[in-house]
This record gives structure tokens, sequence and C-alpha cells, in this order.
């Protein structure tokens, strides 16, 4: 694995302990009915129908998808599971900064995720001004 890769891992761990990542199947499904997603992903090794049902629960619910680079076990062992096909994350500026890292390892993603990097930097710039006081 890459720098870039641990990066985004330690990434998801840390919106897991936040609570804005949904892991398993129910949970992902639940979190793109709520429209909630923003990024649904899914291990490298993940059954086809798995990783077509969370694609297609992904795009219901209006957020994107993609595949990462590692298998079940790698991504479980980062969120304390035994092994993990898919997980959702519900957090923009998380589910950003994983897709821009995902990007780095795999240009190929970008395409697909280009909409979630470009609304990252719009969501930056366009923050408005805190109320003076």
């Amino acid at each position: 694995m890459t720098a870039v890769t641990d990066s985004a891992l330690s990434l998801l761990g840390l919106a897991l302990r936040g609570n804005n990542l949904a892991v398993g199947e129910e949970p992902v499904a639940d979190a793109c009915k709520a429209r909630r997603a923003r990024l649904v992903i899914t291990a490298a090794d993940a059954a086809q129908n798995s990783a077509d049902r969370a694609r297609r629960w992904a795009e219901a619910g209006g957020a994107l998808s993609a595949p990462v680079p590692w298998d079940k076990e790698t991504l479980g062992r980062a969120l304390g599971r035994g092994s993990c096909a898919m997980a959702a994350l519900t957090d923009r500026g998380l589910a950003g900064a994983v897709a821009a890292r995902l990007v780095q390892a795999d240009e190929g993603l970008r395409p697909s995720l280009e909409p979630l990097l470009h609304e990252k930097k719009i969501g930056r710039a366009q923050r408005p001004a805190a109320p003076e006081t």
C-alpha cells in the first residue's frame, strides 16, 4: 500500500469514530435511502452483485460510488471488523478528502469522483462569512 491509500484508510477510521461512516449492506442502503450518503465505496474483492447493489443505492440516493484498492479484509481491519465489502461516507468534507486520495492513487477514478472533488472546492470558497458581533 502507498502512503496515499494508507492516508485514505486513516480518514475512513476517523469518519467511523465521528459517526460519519455507514458500514455494511444494510447501513449503506439506509444511508443512501435517507440521502445522507456522499460517497459509497466497495472493496476490490466484493462480490459483483454486492458492488452493483451498492452502486445502484448510491445512484438512487444521489451519492457517488467508487471501488477502493483494498480487499474486504484490509478494509474491515481498518474499521475494526473482520471484513467489510462496502461503506458509505456521510460527511461531505471527509468524502471529498477520501475521494481526493483515491484519485491520487488511481487517476482512472477521476471521471466518476470529479463532482465530489469539485463540490469540496466550491464548498470552501462559497462558505458564508461569519456574522459580525
